[in-house]
């Protein structure tokens, strides 16, 4: 149980999602378990842009590593009611206005995922920027404090595969590089499953040098990120 993280003063939820709130599962820090073992929620989220404090989250697509494979099995997406500008953004992300007035309710949509995650590691492309989107809006939604452990695969890329050369490279750039092929991209679901095929690789390449548990990995990439911003910082 978990109510410590619901706020009793934030949004007035019914009682059937003030009980499921309650009953989310807490999130554990990186656990000393085998990189196969461990289940990851790779998530990719679509927003009506890049603010962190104005704009919105839409759409919401999610796939589960496990066992060291993706399991096409555990899949969320989901699109949300909103009530916004036909931007740019949305443009690229091809969601017409009429899917978004037809959209789960944001508070149903975003309970439902974090149901989904339970208290899996997540993984996204950019993984600072959909973790504090998705904060804000389960803050503002739910009353949830999201606690879960992120890791960025635009980090580990680079950190396990120092020899791409791609130092600062976007999704499509591992994507070529990797010769992975997505039929359809800019899409939640779409993007993160091509996240999820990049994370796949990442995983094989962290056990074969010796990387073999997750609570590793979190630290080697969290001293590679020190390091990196130290560099960036002396120039």
């Amino acid at each position: 149980m978990s109510m410590f993280w619901f706020n009793p003063r934030g949004p007035k939820l019914p009682p059937e999602q003030q009980q499921r709130v309650a009953e989310l599962v807490r999130p554990l820090p990186p656990q000393a378990v085998p990189l196969r073992q461990q289940r990851l929620v790779v998530l990719d989220l679509e927003t009506t842009g890049l603010h962190l404090k104005r704009d919105l989250v839409i759409a919401i697509g999610a796939v589960v590593i496990e066992d060291g494979a993706i399991d096409y099995s555990q899949q969320f997406e989901c699109t949300l009611c909103r009530q916004v500008k036909v931007t740019e953004s949305v443009l690229i992300h091809g969601i017409a206005p009429s899917e978004l007035a037809n959209g789960l309710p944001p508070s149903e949509a975003l309970l439902s995922f974090m149901e989904f995650a339970a208290g899996s590691v997540i993984l996204a492309f950019h993984a600072p920027f959909d973790q504090r989107m998705l904060g804000r809006a389960l803050k503002n939604e739910l009353g949830y404090s999201l606690e879960h452990t992120f890791l960025d695969v635009a980090d580990l890329a680079p950190m396990l595969f120092p020899e791409a050369m791609i130092h600062r490279g976007g999704l499509d750039h591992w994507l070529d590089y990797f010769n992975i092929h997505i039929p359809q991209r800019h899409n939640a679901s779409a993007d993160a499953m091509a996240t999820a095929e990049i994370a796949l690789i990442l995983m094989n390449r962290a056990q074969r040098v010796g990387l073999t548990s997750f609570d590793e990995l979190a630290q080697r990439l969290r001293c590679w990120q020190r390091a990196r911003k130290a560099a960036f910082n002396s120039i």
